[in-house]
């Protein structure tokens, strides 16, 4: 079974650099709620041809003057969100670039028109740093509004690389349709969280660990109406441990079978939902 805490050991794993990143779950009802998932390229360095939620790294730019290109959060609010001290915002910016890049679909942009976004598509494929300059060029403000931090994660020490990533929840644009990059990824699938479980546990449908406890999070609302309200409640964290008896390695939350006796520092995670 694919996880964190499956990574190969290194001479000095204290040396592999924690890196902050974004991830979107991307929900629409159809008619139950369903969530974008896309596979990752077998040559990723990281969870190679594993199922995952739009997202990525969260880079340097992210972090530029934003407030001409998006609204609906400010910088102080996004830092609260987060408990970090400022920039707060380019998590979701990130996000949201990601998630153009990978999926095709450019969340918050209101009624903007599909040549516009895919004008700003294929700046961001040529290179993504120029995320921010395109949304100005093609006289786009994103609503920071449609993304809500749900969980955070944290990868155990250990090669080939660490994130410290924080989990979003965002209904699906209407009117735009997914489209993979078939770059860094290879397929995408609108399915519901049950399901991609279901494969999971048939070897048919690989992914990491903390990609199975968001889905079986998300598999507790049957509507997108419901996940929505309760993530917009900003409930305290709960903080996840692994129950692991015979390789079963499970994210377990408070409440659920296993969770007293389970392991506390395997698996770094905090979750609203």
């Amino acid at each position: 079974m694919s996880s964190y805490a499956h990574q190969a050991a290194v001479e000095d794993p204290e040396q592999v650099p924690i890196r902050h990143a974004a991830t979107v779950m991307i929900v629409q009802d159809r008619p139950r709620l369903q969530v974008l998932m896309v596979q990752r390229t077998s040559r990723a360095v990281f969870g190679p041809s594993a199922w995952v939620f739009p997202g990525g790294r969260v880079d340097p730019d992210d972090a530029a003057e934003l407030s001409h290109v998006v609204h609906g959060l400010s910088d102080t609010e996004a830092s609260s969100v987060l408990e970090v001290p400022a920039n707060g915002r380019a998590w979701w910016v990130a996000g949201l670039r990601e998630t153009l890049e990978e999926a095709g679909l450019l969340l918050g942009a209101g009624d903007a028109s599909l040549s516009v976004i895919e004008s700003t598509r294929d700046a961001v494929h040529a290179d993504a740093g120029v995320f921010v300059d395109a949304l100005a060029e093609n006289g786009l403000s994103l609503d920071l509004g449609v993304m809500t931090e749900v969980a955070r994660f944290v990868t155990p020490l250990g090669p080939p690389r660490r994130f410290d990533t924080r989990f979003f929840v965002a209904a699906a644009p209407e009117g735009q349709i997914a489209q993979h990059d078939e770059e860094e990824v290879v397929q995408h699938v609108w399915i519901e969280p049950a399901t991609a479980i279901e494969r999971f546990r048939n070897d048919s449908f690989p992914m990491m660990s903390v990609t199975h406890r968001m889905l079986a999070c998300l598999a507790r609302y049957p509507l997108v109406a419901d996940l929505v309200a309760a993530a917009g409640e900003q409930r305290p964290t709960q903080r996840v441990r692994v129950n692991d008896p015979d390789g079963a390695y499970e994210v377990v939350l408070p409440g659920e079978p296993g969770y007293e006796t389970a392991e506390v520092e395997i698996e770094h995670g905090w979750v609203r939902i």
